[in-house]
């Protein structure tokens, strides 16, 4: 029986952070979740970055996480980016695909993460040339150009049936975006491949 690459191993990532400037805002939580097949358990990777900035009122809003809670058990930000590079680098070299929800937003901002803290760029990480990402938006609009409506996390999973447990907690929104990819590609096989 042929394998598809939406039955296969797949690993999704997520973040949560001060706010949507991808050049200034920080990461405050993030996760990967990785899962070897569809109904396989799947290992959850979750990090709390103290962001060294306050956390603005509106982000706060979103996804609840407080300045007193990442000062009390968030890592520094500079440890949390590299253990996240090095993460999704070992997804990447173990040919999984990574999805993520929107990846111009969270990769740009890991992307200028790593430039802040460690003077490197994910281009240019061990990792960059194989790296397979997947975003759940666009292979929606691919194989459903014209429906009319939004294309965030919450309405697509809305849209196929998929559970959205937790929104705006990145391990949530990652197993989500995860089963969403997953959904689309065994929805649409011959359009994806």
């Amino acid at each position: 029986m042929q394998q598809h690459w939406y039955t296969g191993p797949l690993a999704s990532f997520d973040t949560e952070t001060t706010g949507v400037d991808v050049e200034n805002d920080r990461i405050v939580s993030a996760a990967l979740v990785v899962q070897l097949a569809p109904g396989a358990p799947a290992r959850t990777t979750t990090w709390l970055a103290d962001p060294g900035v306050p956390i603005p009122d509106g982000a706060r809003a979103v996804h609840g996480i407080t300045d007193e809670r990442v000062r009390a058990h968030g890592r520094p930000a500079r440890a949390v980016v590299a253990e996240v590079a090095h993460a999704l680098a070992a997804e990447a070299l173990a040919g999984h695909p990574v999805v993520v929800m929107n990846a111009p937003y969270d990769l740009t901002l890991l992307d200028r993460e790593l430039r802040r803290h460690h003077g490197l760029t994910l281009a240019g990480g061990p990792a960059a040339a194989g790296l397979v990402v997947l975003d759940p938006r666009v292979l929606d609009k691919h194989v459903d150009r014209y429906r009319k409506g939004r294309r965030t996390l919450t309405d697509l999973c809305a849209h196929y049936g998929v559970e959205l447990a937790g929104a705006h907690d990145a391990a949530a929104d990652a197993a989500a975006a995860l089963a969403l990819t997953r959904r689309i590609g065994a929805r649409y096989p011959a359009a994806l491949g």
